[in-house]
């Protein structure tokens, strides 16, 4: 069984579609953005609080996890959500342009009952960002 980063255990003959780590410190690839959010994170990681977001996709699943870290070393707070297919009500993903019209950055987002959730992607590419939401799409509907 293989272990992920975000330390979900696939189950035996499940397959992982994409692992996404969620940018929780930066909001978009504006340099500028990024340079800040890179400048939040240090002044975290010297005070000694990290946060690691996860959407993990499968192609029998789909889990969400958070993780805190506090005073360097001790894993306070994990957070792990099982995404019921029922509970799901929109899902897609949209592009936003940053420094002016120069960066553009695509978001994964759903919408559930209870909440919803948006991730910038890493990539700039929409046919990424497409591929990604069908899958998500994909492993939502084959659990019903």
């Amino acid at each position: 069984m293989e272990k992920l980063k975000s330390g979900v255990i696939l189950n035996e003959n499940e397959k992982l579609i994409v692992e996404l780590e969620a940018e929780l410190y930066s909001t978009s690839p504006n340099p500028i953005a990024q340079l800040i959010g890179k400048i939040r994170k240090v002044i975290g990681l010297i005070l000694g609080f990290k946060i690691d977001g996860f959407v993990v996709i499968t192609d029998k699943r789909v889990v969400e996890v958070r993780r805190m870290r506090k005073c360097y070393v001790f894993n306070t707070d994990k957070e792990v959500k099982y995404l019921l297919p029922s509970s799901v009500k929109e899902l897609g993903y949209y592009k936003e342009t940053t420094c002016f019209v120069f960066c553009p950055a695509y978001h994964l987002y759903y919408e559930s009952f209870t909440q919803r959730t948006s991730i910038q992607l890493t990539t700039d590419d929409e046919a990424e960002a497409q591929k990604i939401v069908d899958a998500f799409y994909k492993a939502i509907s084959s659990a019903q």
